[in-house]
C-alpha cells in the first residue's frame, strides 16, 4: 500500500524518517517557500566531463549547467538552434560551420565565443592525454576546429562525418569554460570545477550525499522550448539508493522528483496520483554482450545456444512493466535503421542444448555441462546502474542451469568491477546498453575504440587481446562516414543483422528511464534519451 502523505513519521521506514528529519531541519525551510526542488538519484555522480555524462546521475548534472551547440527535439528528433543561430555543411560532410549567438557567458563571467567553442570540440575530438581526457565516442573522424571569427567556428574532418549535427546536440557535447578544460580529468569529478553556461550553476558538492544547483539570475539563451531563466530558484539533489526511501519520501511529501523507480513499484505510485514518466532512450537495448576472446564463448555455437536458450520473454513478463517492451533487435524500436530480428531472437531451448552437444559440451551427473573436465561457467558482473540487473542476471541465471550452464553473477567495488570488465578471461560477458538517438550509438557501443563491448584487439582492454571482427568494425566505420541518408540506414540494418547472427549479443528489453514526480510538480522535461531537464519545473502548491 503507498504510503499516504499525511501518515506519522513513526509509520515509516527509518531510512525514510532519518531523510525527512534531514530535509525538515531549521534551514531547509519548506521547498515550496523558496522555490526549491528536491530530487532523489539511487546514484553518486562520478566525473563531468561532458563525453564521460553517459552515466544518468552524471547527465542529471551536465544537463542543468551546460549548453549545446544544438538541441534535438525529443518528440521528432529534428536537431535545431541552440548557442548556434545556424550552420552549414559541404556536400560530403567533412567540414561543419556554426554560428554563435552573442551575447552568452559562462557562470564565471567568461565569454563563450567561438574560440571557447573550439577549445570543447578540439578536447573533445581529439581528447588530452596529457589532463587524461579521453575522445567523445559521439564525435567520429575528428581533424581539426577552427576560429573563423569571435563568433565563427568551422570543424574539419578526415572522413565524412554525417553524425557530427546529432553529435553537437548530445549531452556529452556540453560546452564548459576554457578554465575547466585546463582540470585534469580526475579533478572533474567534483562537481563545482565544472563551469558551463546552463541555466543553473552547482553551488554546492557534497560527495556521495548531495549536489546543490542554484539558477542563474541572468540565463536568457536556451533553445526554443525553455528561452528564459530556470522557474525554480534551486534544486537539491539527494542521493538515496533504497529504492523503498526514494518511493516513500515522494508519497510523504518530501520529494519532488525521484529517478530508477523499479517495475514492481510503479503501481502504488500511479494508484497514489503520482507522476509517472518512461522516456526512451533509443539506443543499443538492455542486452548480454559476449567477449569471443574467452575461449568458453569464442564458439559461436555456444553464443546461438546461450542466445536460444534465453527466454526473454519470462524475463520481461515476470520482472518489468509494459515500460520495458520485449527487444526485438539490437536497437530500440524507437531508433532510426531499426529492423525487426524477432525470429532470430526465438526461444528454443531443444536448439540450444543441440548446439552446445554438437560443440562438445556434455552433460555430467550434476546437470552442468563439461568438456575437457572443464565446466561451461560464465562470469558477470551486476551492472547496477540497469534497473533490477541483479534479480534480471538471477533469473537468467536459472534459465542457463536448465541447460547445464553456470553463471556466477558477481559483485565488488567499482574500481574492481572496472578492471575486471576489462578482462575477458575474467568476464565473458557483460551487460550492455547505451542511449543515443543517431545510428552512430552502434559504433559507440560496439567499436574498439569506443566503448569497445566485445573487448577486441586494439580496444579498450590492457590486456593483451587476439579477438577483432574486421568485418564489423568496416561496417561500424561506414555508418560513421557514410553521407547518403538511405545508404546510412541499410547499414545500420546490417550491423543489427550481422550481431545477431554472429550471436554477439542478446537483446532483452528497451530501456527507460522511469521518475515519478509529485502531484504539483509542473514542467519536468526530457532529452532525446531520457534524461530530466529541470529549467521549466515548479511546483504549483495549492
Amino acid at each position: 500500500m503507498p504510503v499516504p502523505a499525511a501518515s506519522p513519521l513513526r509509520s515509516l521506514p527509518a531510512g525514510l524518517f532519518v531523510l525527512i528529519c534531514a530535509l525538515s531541519m531549521p534551514g531547509a525551510e519548506s521547498h515550496s517557500r523558496n522555490r526549491t526542488i528536491t530530487y532523489l538519484d539511487p546514484q553518486e555522480h562520478t566525473n563531468l566531463y561532458p563525453p564521460a555524462g553517459g552515466f544518468y546521475p552524471n547527465g542529471g548534472i551536465l544537463s542543468q549547467i551546460t549548453d549545446r551547440l544544438t538541441w534535438q527535439d525529443p518528440a521528432t528528433l529534428e536537431i535545431r538552434p541552440w548557442l548556434a543561430t545556424d550552420w552549414s555543411m559541404n556536400e560530403n560532410d567533412t567540414e561543419y560551420t556554426f554560428h554563435i549567438r552573442s551575447g552568452v557567458t559562462f557562470s564565471d563571467g567568461s565569454p563563450l565565443d567561438a574560440q571557447a567553442v573550439a577549445l570543447n570540440y578540439q578536447t573533445y575530438g581529439k581528447g588530452n592525454p596529457a589532463l587524461h581526457f579521453p575522445v567523445s565516442e559521439a564525435i567520429s573522424n575528428f581533424d581539426r576546429a577552427e576560429v573563423i571569427d569571435p563568433l565563427t567556428v568551422r570543424f574539419h574532418f578526415t572522413h565524412p562525418a554525417p553524425g557530427f549535427l546529432q553529435a553537437t546536440s548530445v549531452l556529452g557535447s556540453g560546452i564548459v569554460s576554457p578554465g575547466t578544460l585546463h582540470h585534469s580529468f580526475d579533478e572533474l569529478g567534483t562537481a563545482t570545477n565544472i563551469i558551463g553556461s546552463g541555466p543553473f550553476i552547482v553551488s554546492a558538492d557534497i560527495p556521495g550525499k548531495e549536489v546543490d544547483l542554484s539558477a542563474r539570475k541572468d540565463y536568457s539563451w536556451g533553445p526554443e522550448n525553455r528561452p528564459a531563466r530556470a522557474k525554480t530558484d534551486q534544486i537539491k539533489i539527494l542521493i538515496v539508493p533504497e529504492d523503498s526511501i526514494r518511493v516513500g519520501a515522494l508519497l510523504a511529501g518530501q520529494a519532488d522528483i525521484i529517478r530508477q523507480v523499479e517495475a514492481y513499484d510503479e503501481e502504488q505510485i500511479r494508484h497514489a496520483g503520482y507522476g509517472l514518466h518512461a522516456p526512451s532512450t533509443r539506443g543499443v537495448n538492455t542486452g548480454i554482450a559476449f567477449r569471443p576472446d574467452n575461449p568458453l564463448v569464442r564458439d559461436i555455437r555456444v553464443r546461438k545456444a546461450l542466445l536460444h536458450g534465453t527466454d526473454r520473454q519470462e524475463i520481461v513478463t515476470v520482472l518489468y512493466s509494459e515500460n520495458y517492451p520485449l527487444a526485438r533487435s539490437v536497437l530500440s524500436s524507437k531508433a532510426a535503421g531499426f529492423v525487426d530480428l524477432s525470429e532470430k531472437l526465438k526461444f528454443d531451448p531443444v536448439l540450444a542444448g543441440q548446439l552446445l552437444d554438437s560443440a562438445g559440451w556434455r552433460r555430467g551427473e550434476d546437470g552442468l555441462r563439461y568438456k575437457d573436465g572443464h565446466p561451461l561457467r560464465l562470469g558477470i558482473h551486476i551492472s547496477l546502474p540497469h534497473p533490477q540487473n541483479k534479480t534480471m542476471l538471477e533469473l537468467l541465471a536459472q534459465q542457463w542451469r536448465r541447460l547445464g550452464v553456470e553463471l556466477d553473477i558477481m559483485s565488488g567495488s567499482a574500481a574492481g568491477v572496472l578492471l575486471d570488465n576489462l578482462d575477458p578471461q575474467r568476464t565473458p560477458l557483460t551487460v550492455s546498453e547505451v542511449g543515443r538517438a543517431d545510428p552512430d550509438v552502434l559504433k559507440s557501443e560496439f567499436f574498439p575504440r569506443n566503448r569497445d563491448t566485445l573487448l577486441q584487439k586494439g580496444g579498450q582492454s590492457n590486456k593483451v587481446q587476439h579477438f577483432q571482427d574486421e568485418t564489423l568494425n568496416a561496417m561500424l566505420l561506414d555508418i560513421a562516414s557514410q553521407t547518403d541518408r538511405a545508404e546510412r540506414l541499410k547499414q545500420v540494418v546490417a550491423v543489427q543483422e550481422y550481431l545477431i547472427d554472429m550471436a554477439y549479443d542478446i537483446p532483452l528489453f528497451e530501456e527507460p528511464q522511469v521518475y515519478a514526480t509529485s502531484p504539483n510538480l509542473m514542467g519536468l522535461g526530457f532529452e532525446a534519451v531520457g534524461r530530466p531537464v529541470f529549467q521549466n519545473v515548479e511546483l504549483n502548491r495549492p
